[in-house]
């Protein structure tokens, strides 16, 4: 049984606060063969500078070390991909280094800019992600993806990460579905309302209006996961400035928007989703001690934990980052999130392990509507709108920038920008992207702090991020 030791469950402390200045993303789509992947970069880093009123000049000469991350060396035929993109973004000679952690890179990424930042090493930061995964077959994508896995004890399961999933789903449908076919209509469900914010956003790579009914005639990928119930394949960057205080300011004196606290932890649990080993459930701050004593006998088969239906890694991230933050509640102390919806079985479990819902029950979030920015059930808005860039489902999933993208999002909501940013016809036009005639501003309004989480393979890494408005923290000494 695994254990944890009180050092190991500390609470994280940075030695400053550290701040989100400003971010940016390009487009993002399967394939882009007129822009080499720096261009991308530096359509990144330039939106980022726009954002606050700054030539791209003027913010890199604030820039003290950069951090990238990009998941697949294959995928561009380019090992040290990051000294090439520091280099033709005109950063050299300041220090940079590479970072990789499969599904989790972008996340990863910002983890290692924060602590540079809180711990003065750096006062400005740097982090930029990308994937190059359009100069290889899909077929082969998916393998070179897979190699990411666990050799001896996940590779043997499928060679493509939909049959890992597919494992997981079918004894999550078995214990918390309880083999109902209705739970397969609430995946079905995520896959709808994740394409179809995807609409109003012009980064997206995969926008459709569809339906239930769409989602369950889909070709089967791997029992009982269909095509649309998968993450796309994408090509695309997303970059975010992070500074100290007084750099922030400085940064910000022009723009349109205030800089914002963020927090970055991170938990693995590499890998052996078939071994793992059984432990007691690490508790939330919004969960109670004796409140999954009898879980085996709502749910049977649910009663060990990680087991093949949740992710350890993605609990306690969730766990030191609500610790350091004040967080008690997610559903009430937060007002936007984004989450890893590489599949939708992985949206349902990582709804558990952060403490959305409690373990066995996370269909509720989408089947009550609280996920939605417009409950469809009352017309009233979401309590806890999620992945309303579209997500991975519906926006993009191109590796090293994943994280990074979801982080763009949340913040647009808390400087209350999502409308101008999504809604700018000149962006549409640029992306060569045909703005729908119903689009909607998503914005959610009055938001001041937000999650993301940033996961890796069957949550062997993952990241949670959290930014709050500097007015509206939690626990003002975080």
């Amino acid at each position: 049984m695994i254990t944890f030791s009180e050092k190991q469950l500390k609470t994280p402390k940075m030695m400053r606060p550290v701040y989100l200045v400003t971010a940016g993303q390009s487009k993002f789509d399967r394939a882009q063969p007129d822009k080499r992947t720096e261009e991308l970069c530096v359509d990144a880093l330039t939106q980022a500078a726009e954002l606050i009123e700054m030539t791209p000049a003027e913010l890199k000469s604030h820039i003290h070390t950069c951090y990238y991350g990009h998941f697949a060396d294959h995928f561009g035929d380019q090992l040290l991909g990051e000294a090439v993109i520091h280099d033709r973004l005109g950063l050299d000679p300041l220090g940079n280094i590479g970072i990789k952690t499969g599904g989790a890179t972008g996340g990863s990424t910002l983890w290692e800019a924060a602590k540079a930042v809180a711990s003065g090493y750096s006062d400005c930061v740097l982090a930029m992600g990308w994937e190059r995964m359009d100069e290889v077959p899909t077929d082969e994508g998916n393998f070179l993806i897979s190699c990411a896995a666990d050799k001896d004890w996940e590779s043997p399961l499928g060679h493509i990460y939909t049959g890992y999933y597919a494992v997981m789903a079918q004894k999550y449908w078995q214990v918390f579905g309880k083999q109902e076919d209705s739970f397969r209509k609430t995946l079905a469900e995520i896959s709808v309302k994740h394409h179809g914010y995807a609409r109003f956003n012009p980064y997206a790579q995969a926008p459709m209006k569809i339906t239930v009914d769409d989602v369950l005639n889909s070709p089967v990928v791997a029992h009982p996961l269909l095509a649309l119930d998968a993450c796309v394949m994408s090509v695309g960057a997303a970059c975010a400035i992070i500074c100290d205080e007084a750099t922030a300011m400085e940064l910000s004196k022009n723009s349109k928007h205030k800089p914002l606290r963020i927090w970055v932890t991170a938990a693995s649990h590499t890998l052996r989703p078939a071994d793992r080993r059984d432990m007691e459930i690490p508790l939330l701050p919004n969960e109670k001690a004796d409140q999954y004593k009898d879980l085996g006998k709502r749910f049977p088969g649910g009663d060990r934990y990680p087991g093949f239906t949740g992710f350890l890694a993605a609990r306690m991230a969730a766990y030191y980052a609500y610790n350091m933050t004040g967080v008690k509640d997610p559903t009430e102390d937060f007002d936007v999130i984004e989450l890893h919806d590489a599949f939708t079985i992985s949206d349902v479990q990582t709804y558990e392990d952060v403490g959305i819902r409690p373990y066995g029950e996370g269909r509720d979030y989408v089947e009550s509507g609280d996920c939605y920015h417009t409950n469809p059930k009352t017309g009233k808005p979401g309590k806890l709108p999620s992945n309303l860039s579209g997500g991975l489902i519906g926006c993009m999933h191109a590796v090293g920038a994943t994280g990074i993208m979801q982080v763009f999002e949340i913040a647009t909501h808390l400087w209350d920008r999502w409308g101008e940013i999504h809604g700018d016809e000149k962006r549409w036009k640029e992306f060569n992207r045909e703005k729908p005639s119903d689009w909607t501003n998503l914005q959610v309004e009055g938001a001041n702090r937000a999650m993301a989480i940033s996961h890796a393979g069957v949550g062997s890494h993952v990241t949670a991020t959290i930014l709050m408005d500097p007015d509206n923290l939690i626990k003002e000494d975080a």
